[in-house]
């Protein structure tokens, strides 16, 4: 791979980074990317250090989607610790919230509110599971709902100190049932605070799932297997949708290794015990093992993902497949939990559980 005479000899603690880019299988597409103008710039000002080598340093750097690209390529060459991605996607965005509100009236409040309350339970989060887009997306609307919020006090002459039970109830007598969940954080942190006075908030109510008729299931499960107009990839995953009940989320997690081949056939790690195969998904699932897309570039050389995507060791995004499946009528919500209230008619809902790696509780409520 040619590279510009700028990057030959790189600083130390870049030469990981070079040595990624130089042994990419496809260099062609490596090329084209290091060679724009603003790439190149970004690259320069890491190797003099006139860019701090560091997260917090690239969060506050415009040109987000360069810059996510380049941090994935970072922490799979070691140059930067590995960190979760969606945690990485919302410090970025909310870096860029605060410097918004410089001068804002509330700027305190909601810096606060963020930094002490919003990204620790985020962090914590992370440390025990990969974050999700949506966990990802509700933090940024706690956000939001909270300028909003406080907005809307400055409007009516009041502020958190002075906000009234009536004041409160007739917020939530104008809003929907998401803002007044999405807000619900933000005024329980002020009112623990001693920002605002004690008072009640609307009892939340649980989503009820919809239902897909078993009919419907078996036509979808049938489609998935046979029509080969349909991207593979998308077609496992719906597959993994419909026959385990597994969301999007938790499908993209898997690996390769995740997927034992025995002399008994195909079995699928989710839980404890591997789950069991049948044909012709065990075909599928063994076809895409071996033509897995996002495969020649510097991002993904060895990477173990069972979706990966172009971005350096880490898998396929989230909404991207929820829109492909989509796309091709795979209704995503309602088929998974109809996929979910079968599973438990054919055993106890602890064995499906722990077979397929959910808590029994959420079996047990999905599906009554």
């Amino acid at each position: 791979m040619m590279i510009p005479a700028s990057y030959i000899e790189p600083r130390e603690h870049c030469k990981p980074l070079a040595g990624h880019l130089i042994a990419m299988p496809d260099p062609w597409k490596g090329w084209m990317w290091i060679r724009q103008s603003w790439v190149q710039e970004l690259l320069a000002d890491l190797a003099t250090g006139r860019i701090p080598l560091t997260h917090e340093a690239l969060h506050a750097l415009p040109n987000w989607r360069t810059v996510a690209y380049l941090r994935d390529l970072l922490m799979a060459s070691g140059v930067l610790p590995a960190l979760d991605k969606q945690l990485l996607h919302y410090e970025t965005w909310l870096t860029r919230r605060l410097v918004e509100l410089d001068g804002h009236p509330h700027q305190q409040t909601l810096r606060r509110f963020a930094t002490w309350h919003v990204l620790p339970r985020l962090r914590d989060r992370a440390r025990q599971r990969p974050l999700t887009p949506n966990v990802r997306r509700f933090a940024g609307e706690q956000f939001t709902a909270a300028r909003k919020f406080l907005t809307w006090l400055d409007e009516r002459d009041f502020t958190l100190a002075t906000c009234t039970q009536a004041d409160l109830d007739a917020w939530n007598a104008t809003h929907g049932e998401h803002h007044r969940r999405v807000l619900r954080a933000f005024l329980l942190w002020a009112m623990n605070n001693r920002r605002m006075p004690r008072l009640t908030l609307p009892v939340q109510q649980a989503p009820k799932g919809e239902r897909l008729s078993q009919h419907r299931r078996l036509e979808l499960i049938r489609r998935a297997a046979t029509d080969v107009q349909i991207p593979l990839p998308t077609r496992v995953a719906a597959c993994l949708m419909l026959l385990y009940a597994q969301p999007v989320s938790r499908l993209l997690r898997l690996t390769i290794n995740d997927v034992l081949r025995q002399d008994d056939g195909i079995f699928l790690r989710l839980g404890d015990p591997p789950t069991p195969v049948p044909e012709p998904f065990a075909t599928l699932l063994a076809e895409l093992i071996d033509h897995r897309p996002n495969m020649n570039t510097a991002t993904n050389p060895h990477t173990r993902w069972l979706f990966p995507s172009r971005r350096a060791a880490q898998p396929l995004n989230t909404g991207t497949m929820l829109q492909r499946l989509r796309d091709h009528g795979f209704p995503t919500q309602t088929a998974r939990t109809s996929a979910l209230r079968q599973l438990v008619l054919q055993a106890p809902t602890p064995v499906i559980a722990e077979s397929l790696g959910f808590h029994h509780q959420t079996t047990t409520r999905v599906a009554t």
